[in-house]
C-alpha cells in the first residue's frame, strides 16, 4: 500500500494534527497497526 514512509509519516501526521485522535484511531482510519503508526509518528 505505502511505496514511501514519507508519504505514511505525512499522513498520519497530518491525520493526528486534523483530528486530534490517537494513535489507535489513526491506526484503524489508515488500516494499520498501532505499533506501526506509533514508529511511523516518532520517526
Amino acid at each position: 500500500m505505502w511505496k514511501n514512509i514519507e508519504d505514511r509519516v505525512i499522513a498520519c501526521g497530518e491525520y493526528i494534527v486534523k483530528t486530534g485522535c490517537t494513535v489507535r484511531a489513526c491506526a484503524a482510519y489508515l488500516g494499520g497497526s498501532k505499533s506501526t503508526v506509533h514508529t511511523v509518528v516518532t520517526y
